[in-house]
């Protein structure tokens, strides 16, 4: 992405966690301030890159898992640039008549996704944040019959919202109000980073911070509190290769992955 043709209101020196994490992926949609921020990452946790594409590979088997559950609605919350194996692209596989809502807070995010997947059928692109989840809720029920099961996908972003948060709901409390307005059979599928290497995780915290959003990494434990109310799927919460892949992991046995994976089915 060219520096000097960012869209207006956004500084390309300010590095962005979407276009950190599209670079993890060999996105091209980044600026320099986003890559020199995400090889800062990559030298303190060189598997960075692979375990975002082991948190991608694990939105497809969830995605599948879900639509194939009977559920025929899906938000994918904090979206982010698309990419291949896209959300719908996957629903759409199993069941072409699955509606797909992808919703990010960045207007570049969603320029970007309305240019790409606005027009594909039973998709839609929505500009919000999750942190204010009664306006979300509002945009979403132009688009989700909350009577029946919806899945909501929060993929690698919690771990940027605080518990107690000073701009808006914290983490608990978003999970919690979506799991207020789903119906029974909805589900909830997320990953979210741990505190991998505690040697140098302080470093990170600092890059991130220097970012548009900070990190709050938590334990198991408390990754597994986001499931309360909900029914896990075998295997659990786990790492993203342990969760249903046939693949082995791109990173081999001795790899170090940086965050849990879940799915969980709303009693």
């Amino acid at each position: 992405m060219d520096d000097q043709a960012s869209p207006a209101g956004v500084d390309p020196n300010v590095p962005n966690v979407a276009r950190m994490y599209d670079y993890y992926l060999d996105g091209k949609d980044n600026f320099a301030a986003d890559r020199a921020a995400a090889e800062q990452i990559l030298k303190l946790f060189p598997d960075t890159r692979d375990s975002a594409k082991e948190n991608r590979a694990f939105l497809a088997r969830a995605v599948r898992h879900v639509v194939e559950s009977g559920v025929r609605q899906i938000v994918d919350l904090g979206s982010g640039l698309p990419t291949r194996g896209n959300t719908h692209e996957i629903a759409h596989e199993v069941a072409p008549d699955t509606r797909v809502v992808y919703v990010d807070y960045d207007p570049v995010v969603c320029a970007h996704s309305r240019a790409i997947l606005g027009k594909g059928e039973n998709v839609t692109v929505e500009q919000a944040d999750v942190r204010d989840p009664e306006t979300l809720l509002a945009q979403l029920r132009e688009h989700v019959d909350f009577d029946r099961p919806v899945a909501f996908l929060l993929l690698a972003i919690l771990h940027f919202v605080p518990d107690e948060n000073p701009d808006g709901a914290g983490a608990y409390q978003i999970i919690q109000r979506l799991r207020e307005v789903s119906a029974p059979g909805s589900h909830l599928v997320l990953s979210h980073a741990i505190d991998a290497r505690p040697d140098s995780t302080p470093e990170a915290l600092e890059i991130y911070k220097r970012a548009t959003e900070a990190l709050s990494l938590r334990t198991h434990d408390e990754i597994t509190r986001f499931f309360d109310g909900y029914e896990l799927a075998e295997p659990g919460l786990v790492f993203p290769q342990d969760w249903r892949s046939t693949e082995p992991p791109l990173f081999g046995e001795r790899g170090a992955p940086i965050g849990y994976v879940g799915v969980g089915r709303k009693l």
